[in-house]
């Protein structure tokens, strides 16, 4: 009961702090700051004094740092470049005429009266296409997403301000071309010489008149620009007759380029837009491809990071098992749990800023070679030159250095700060086998979870993504359990293998199974990946071989490369070759139908495709003799609308936007039949499709036994660098190689984060010396040679690498697996050679990263380990 006083009442004071706690001493004025200070310097010592075990952690998330700071300066570095080119190109240019989707392109009669609007001081149409520079070797000199042609437009006094001639003059007539200078220096053509240059679809033989600077952005990227008379462009790149891809015109001094775009948008019919130089700038800057890379960059460095986050995590917590009795006596003399768990925080704050800014050095050499790497093949302009020091992206350096290191210490520096101060009084504190048991119903919990997410996901991608980390996180949990199974059943084999050397290292493996699940986690999660992209990508390339095969309708095929087009002679050259029986060039068309749906056919020869001589077709009812006379249909196509044979289809084509063009079409039904893709779901005859189109592919049939010899006649009489001659072998061979570009990409990238791996079992291993040094020297005492010593290492660093490459392999092979076998059609591939020589890299890794450790455990001084003490 609280006693009555006289006056005002007065609580009684709250207990007291123990004389020299560190409560007691913090409460004194100022003394706070001098023991802040002192602990750092106490932290800086013991990360001086620990340096040779801190080194490889922070090793690893500098690697990790490195990708992380390398990324962001090499888009940085892009943007620069992009925004760099398009300022330098066409400066002529204040606004810019041109159709929205669909619309119509301008015209002669637009540019004519846009040139006389008041505020315009010039205006040019531009005409711009595809056009290919062919090298002497029959290369092509520039990258082909990249390569164009344009009109050259002189002005009164013969020059262009966009393609200043440097060398000869520009083009005036047909057969006459001009280059830009890094072009002709890389194909080491000169004025005067013949040049090949492949557009429109055909190969043309010019002469090179002039050669030109420039900065425009298919040079940039490594593509080559044409210069053409306005005659020759017009007839190659012109979208119709009379009509110009875009108009750009240049403002008059004291008018912004705003003021003349609402100007000359009054004066525009539907379809066209004015867009003003900034605009133009912007869409350039943008660039969504280059964001796409700087994502894929930036997720790989993650990876790299997390996986480094293990051996963060491991180093901590073998300190933390070595310093016990050190974060004891701390507590003993006063220290709170909040002091110590600040120190371990700090010394890893330490080793993580160190990394971070060697790691953000290191990261502008990776931007240098991200721009070697991708880059353009060799362009004048590619990337500006990384920004040395770019503030914000140090700045994200340091907070992923710092970050990712104290967050992979945090749990061990909580358990250092929950050491009681008893434990000063012991040389051990031992794990509860209780906490076992709970992490191995976790573990089994979470397995199941993310087999049953696994199986499932049914193909959907999103929730493979998160079954995989769900079911890796699982195995993690169960590894410890998994190593004690794993060493008893090896305890036999390896003692008849390797004898008491091989029994000893199992021992020590089972001896700290969390330290072995740590060491074999990064390795588990690294090869997980690296076997989901194998067996994905084997699938794929199976599958899109099988396909590539099936849907080969007959015996040669003409395609054009990427971002090149088939001539509209090509079909007819083929045509009069010796052994040929049928030939026809094949072209997509849609036809939108009253009903609104969309009908899909290929135009055709009509005459090729009667009675089978192209293509075998088995016909259900009517003729394909008839064919030019109406339209053919599959019978699936039939089925689903209903139609019979005789029935009319009515509708209008489509254009390449999706609109609805030209006059409506009224076609009979004139066969049904079943036949391969490439000729389905429906037949057109050639003439019943008004206007040019794109040719997709030119089918050919041979004579029989005559397919070899008439595909190198093709190639010799078309000679065109950018036409693909196949037959189904080609085809099927092209399809399964197409993964191998992304494949060698993959690998590459990963290859950083199994690296990091390496370092983790090295720096295991390394730990394990200095924490064994009494245990290497009895050992030594009982007459284990040095040898012996080496090779127990070296078979506990392979038992716990295999260890985690079996886990991350089975894993990443099941996610594999289910991401193949939820695609329709899709073909699993299980590449068993592959997942085999992953496994067998894995024991490499586990005996290089035992080299270092076991030569140090050999050299151990034996009356020094077994006198001495621990760490």
């Amino acid at each position: 009961m609280r006693g009555r006083t006289v006056g005002r009442s007065v609580d009684p004071p709250g207990p007291l702090p123990r004389p020299g706690s560190e409560a007691s001493l913090l409460g004194l004025p100022g003394l706070s700051v001098v023991l802040e200070g002192l602990m750092f310097r106490s932290v800086l010592r013991s990360v001086l004094r620990d340096r040779h075990r801190f080194a490889l952690p922070a090793l690893a998330v500098l690697i990790g740092v490195a990708c992380v700071s390398g990324s962001l300066l090499y888009t940085q570095s892009l943007a620069r470049g992009a925004a760099q080119v398009q300022r330098a190109s066409r400066p002529d240019v204040s606004v810019e005429v041109r159709p929205i989707a669909g619309g119509t392109p301008p015209g002669e009669a637009l540019l004519r009266r846009l040139t006389s609007l008041p505020g315009v001081e010039a205006a040019r149409g531009t005409l711009r296409g595809r056009a290919f520079l062919v090298a002497r070797d029959d290369s092509l000199v520039g990258t082909p997403s990249a390569d164009a042609g344009v009109n050259f437009v002189p002005d009164t006094h013969g020059v262009d301000p966009r393609y200043p001639i440097t060398e000869g003059h520009a083009p005036d007539r047909p057969g006459e071309a001009a280059v830009d200078q890094w072009s002709a220096r890389k194909a080491g053509y000169r004025v005067g010489d013949r040049v090949r240059l492949v557009a429109a679809g055909e190969v043309h033989q010019v002469r090179l008149t002039g050669v030109f600077t420039v900065h425009d952005p298919a040079t940039a990227a490594g593509g080559t620009l044409t210069a053409f008379d306005a005659a020759t462009a017009r007839a190659l790149f012109a979208p119709a007759p009379g009509r110009y891809t875009s108009l750009t015109l240049t403002a008059a001094p004291g008018i912004s380029s705003a003021a003349l775009a609402e100007r000359v948008t009054r004066e525009l019919p539907h379809g066209l837009q004015a867009v003003t130089r900034a605009q133009l700038d912007a869409e350039a800057a943008a660039a969504p491809d280059r964001e796409k890379l700087g994502t894929l960059l930036l997720l790989f460095a993650g990876i790299a990071l997390f996986v480094s986050a293990f051996l963060v995590s491991n180093t901590f917590t073998m300190l933390s098992a070595v310093r016990a009795r050190e974060h004891a006596l701390m507590r003993a003399v006063g220290a709170s749990r909040r002091r110590v768990l600040g120190i371990v925080l700090t010394e890893a704050a330490v080793v993580g800023t160190v990394a971070a800014v060697a790691g953000y050095g290191l990261g502008i050499g990776v931007a240098a070679l991200l721009t070697r790497l991708f880059g353009a093949v060799g362009g004048p302009v590619t990337t500006a030159a990384p920004d040395v020091l770019s503030p914000p992206v140090l700045l994200v350096a340091l907070c992923v250095g710092v970050g990712f290191t104290a967050a992979a210490a945090f749990v061990p520096a909580l358990r250092a700060s929950a050491v009681a101060p008893v434990a000063a009084l012991r040389t051990d504190t031992p794990v509860a086998a209780l906490s076992l048991r709970r992490r191995n119903r976790y573990g089994v919990a979470v397995t199941a979870g993310g087999a049953l997410l696994m199986t499932a996901a049914g193909g959907d991608l999103g929730v493979l993504c998160l079954a995989t980390p769900v079911l890796l996180a699982g195995l993690i949990l169960l590894t410890p359990q998994l190593a004690n199974g794993a060493t008893r059943a090896l305890r036999r084999p390896a003692g008849r293998l390797f004898g008491v050397r091989g029994t000893l290292a199992l021992a020590n493996t089972r001896r700290n199974p969390r330290r072995t699940a740590a060491t074999a986690g990064a390795l588990t999660v690294c090869l997980a990946l690296v076997s989901a992209v194998t067996v994905a990508l084997a699938s794929l390339s199976t599958t899109a071989g099988r396909e590539a095969r099936a849907d080969m309708p007959t015996d040669l095929r003409i395609t054009a490369v990427d971002y090149a087009q088939i001539g509209a002679h090509t079909a007819a050259r083929v045509s009069h070759l010796p052994d040929v029986a049928a030939v026809s060039s094949v072209r997509e068309a849609g036809i939108r139908l009253g009903d609104g749906s969309v009908v899909w056919s290929a135009v055709v020869d009509p005459k090729a495709v009667s009675q089978g001589h192209l293509a075998p077709l088995s016909v259900r009812t009517g003729r394909l003799d008839d064919l030019s006379q109406g339209i053919a249909v599959t019978r699936s196509l039939a089925a689903e609308h209903g139609w019979r044979l005789g029935d009319r289809i009515t509708g209008r084509r489509l254009s390449d936007a999706g609109d609805p063009v030209g006059k409506g079409l009224r076609l009979k039904i004139v066969a049904v039949y079943d036949g391969p893709d490439a000729l389905g779901p429906a037949l057109l005859p050639e003439s019943a499709v008004a206007g040019k189109g794109d040719i997709t592919s030119v089918l050919i049939r041979a004579e029989p036994g005559r397919t070899a010899a008439v595909k190198e006649e093709i190639r010799r009489t078309l000679h065109d660098p950018l036409l693909v001659v196949e037959d189904r072998a080609d085809a099927g061979r092209d399809a399964e190689q197409g993964f191998g570009q992304l494949q060698s990409v993959l690998y590459a990238m990963l290859s950083i984060t199994v690296t990091v791996a390496a370092l983790g079992v090295a720096n295991t291993m390394g730990m394990a010396v200095f924490e064994r040094r009494r245990e290497f020297g009895l050992l030594r005492a009982v007459g284990l040679d040095r040898s012996g010593v080496r090779s127990m290492l070296r078979v506990e660093s392979v038992v716990v690498s295999a260890l985690g490459a079996a886990l991350g392999i089975l894993a990443g092979g099941a996610a594999g697996a289910a991401a193949v076998v939820g695609q329709h059609g899709a073909v699993l591939e299980v590449p068993w050679t592959a997942l085999l020589i992953l496994f067998a890299g894995a024991a490499v890794v586990g005996v290089l990263a035992a080299l270092g450790p076991g030569a140090r455990a050999a050299a151990v001084p034996v009356p020094q380990a077994v006198g001495g003490e621990t760490g």
